[in-house]
């Protein structure tokens, strides 16, 4: 609402405090948006309703309209894989360029399109730090147990997503749409995939997208996306804990806002 936004205009670096398992930490460095240009990852789930083809070039747009600076991978999660466009480049307009139309079948169906979420973030690795986050156009249904156990309470794909995520600072964003699968007749596939990707989104600092059963368009979402991107802080501490296990973070400032967070890392013992 316009009263978060004045005061989100208002914050300074200042402004914020970390505190992991309830400790406050030493905050070494806080950046606004202007001043860290994303990495971002764009995921696009191949079997998805056909109509999904039309918001491609809004796509396109996104990545071609991101900070001078930005760095942008493109890929598919396509059958038992992966399919990788244009792996992280600078060069914005070639990522975009290279973005094809989905093929919108069951064919090319994912048991789990969290396998290629968690691999796409590894390719992270490679990337220096900084702003990372994941642009992902998908259904959210893990079926890899079956249908009676594609509940996000039980999959393990979506677990070890969100850890891969959270381990590496990378914000997830998805975009609902249905798939030519379950998604697209079945009220409950729908539920169990919006479950999932709210909760991927909601434990790695993003938001989650959608409307319905369904989508008309994605600009209402770009222009959200876009709007909660110029608002984001890059913010580095070092932490003052020790030992192995999940850390879970809380980032609060003085004024009224929801922030929005990684709920916590999981640290090995080399790890401080």
């Amino acid at each position: 609402n316009d009263r978060a936004r004045a005061l989100a205009a208002k914050l300074q670096p200042e402004d914020f405090v970390v505190t992991e398992e309830k400790k406050k930490q030493r905050i070494l460095s806080v950046k606004r948006a202007s001043e860290a240009p994303p990495i971002i990852a764009v995921l696009i789930q191949d079997d998805l309703v056909s109509h999904v083809n039309n918001e491609i070039q809004c796509v396109k747009d996104f990545i071609r309209e991101a900070p001078e600076g930005s760095r942008v991978m493109t890929a598919y999660i396509s059958t038992g894989s992966l399919r990788v466009a244009q792996d992280f480049t600078t060069d914005r307009a070639r990522a975009a360029e290279l973005l094809r139309i989905i093929a919108g079948s069951r064919s090319t169906s994912t048991y789990s399109p969290y396998i290629q979420v968690s691999e796409a973030l590894r390719r992270f690795d490679a990337q220096p730090a900084g702003r990372r986050l994941m642009l992902l156009v998908s259904d959210g249904l893990d079926l890899s147990q079956g249908f009676r156990n594609a509940s996000p309470l039980f999959s393990l794909y979506l677990d070890q997503a969100i850890s891969e995520a959270q381990r590496r600072g990378v914000a997830i964003f998805p975009f609902f749409a249905p798939s030519a699968g379950w998604t697209r007749w079945n009220r409950l596939a729908v539920n169990y995939g919006q479950g999932a990707l709210n909760r991927l989104a909601d434990e790695t600092g993003g938001e989650a997208f959608f409307s319905g059963s369904d989508f008309v368009t994605f600009d209402p979402y770009f222009k959200e996306l876009n709007e909660l991107l110029d608002r984001q802080w890059l913010i580095t501490y070092r932490s003052g804990n020790t030992g192995s296990g999940f850390r879970r973070i809380e980032v609060t400032t003085d004024y009224e806002l929801h922030l929005h967070h990684p709920a916590g890392y999981r640290a090995r013992e080399d790890e401080h």
